[in-house]
């Protein structure tokens, strides 16, 4: 916790304007009044319990007005938390032919895309993950860093939103994989359960050497990879065997391949084929069930405002105090009408 409900103000200065606040309290200002001196009179405990409570209405309107003139508030901060979920790096396709349908045309109608559909299942899927890291990396020709790992869900969903934008045609899966691994470089938390989550629509050759680097740096930082692959009905699937054994290459077969490599990697992984969008549903739910490990999560307070609050009790002291005063003014004007009409008639 950092801060958190500390009450503090914008401008400190202001408070030396504090002491000014007492002065209802010995002020008493003089008026024209019609009525003869009272001190002979015996003492009204009613008059002076009212004659307190306004001097201590008077003492609050001034001392709520400074404080909120000093900009009051409740400092914001930062909760250490425990929870399930998972610090989870969503690495996209974002190749052209992810712009196609699932059966490999130009969507028309109400036919969604590929990328259509995984953004409009993985916004629900963020949703409700509330206490999940998630960073995003989209990759065509080039990885593209999206997002860093973060739990702000407006973030999240704003780069969840940017994944149906238009691609460029050629896949490099094994820069993105890297791209995607870099963002666990600063993560420190003992407990969390890091993913990368892969959606693609197909696989291109990963470089030997990209293949090396990759397998170091995953044993030195152990993540769960998930593979959703969009298949397009009659394309080849990820566990299609070639009828021709010398075809069985990384270049005619790319998504059995990279499958091959996945598994090699001596991570948890698991791949999922999708031909429609109800098998995509069902794939992220699956993931959803899989990742609910422990995990430390911050929850971020933000700042709260008082000055709002410390207006509108001031606005209600000071329409009391008002109010008092006119009917103050009504009641002595009325007695100075009534006591001048007596003397007018005795005089007749």
């Amino acid at each position: 916790m950092n801060g958190l409900g500390v009450i503090a103000v914008d401008f400190p200065y202001m408070l030396l304007l504090l002491p000014g606040s007492l002065l209802p309290f010995f002020l008493r200002p003089r008026r024209v009044s019609g009525w003869p001196w009272l001190g002979t009179a015996g003492s009204d405990r009613l008059s002076e319990a009212v004659d307190i409570l306004l001097r201590i209405l008077g003492f609050l309107a001034l001392l709520v007005l400074i404080l909120c003139l000093a900009g009051l508030h409740m400092k914001g901060g930062s909760i250490q938390k425990l929870g399930t979920g998972a610090h989870m790096v969503l690495l996209i396709d974002r190749s052209s032919s992810m712009n196609s349908s699932f059966d490999g045309d130009i969507p028309s109608g109400e036919e969604e895309s590929k990328a259509a559909a995984a953004k409009r299942l993985l916004k629900g899927f963020a949703k409700q993950r509330e206490q999940d890291r998630i960073g995003m990396v989209a990759f065509s020709t080039m990885p593209m860093y999206v997002l860093p790992l973060t739990d702000n869900s407006q973030a999240v969903d704003a780069a969840i939103n940017a994944i149906d934008r238009p691609g460029l045609s050629y896949t490099d899966i094994g820069r993105g994989l890297a791209m995607a691994l870099s963002q666990f470089d600063e993560d420190n938390d003992p407990l969390a359960s890091r993913v990368i989550f892969l959606v693609s629509d197909g696989a291109a050759v990963v470089d030997m050497r990209v293949q090396n680097a990759l397998k170091q740096a995953l044993a030195l930082r152990p993540i769960r990879l998930y593979w959703l692959f969009l298949r397009t009905p009659g394309s080849p699937g990820i566990g299609d065997m070639p009828s021709d054994p010398d075809k069985d290459t990384p270049q005619a077969m790319p998504e059995r391949h990279l499958d091959i490599f996945f598994k090699s990697l001596g991570v948890p992984y698991r791949a999922f084929e999708a031909e429609n969008v109800e098998e995509v549903a069902e794939a992220i739910a699956e993931i959803d069930k899989q990742e609910k490990a422990p995990l430390q999560y911050t929850e971020h307070i933000p700042r709260r405002d008082l000055s709002g609050y410390l207006s509108g009790l001031a606005a209600v002291i000071l329409a009391v105090l008002l109010m008092v005063h006119c009917a103050q003014r009504l009641v002595g004007g009325s007695a100075i009408r009534s006591e001048n009409g007596r003397q007018f008639t005795s005089g007749i």
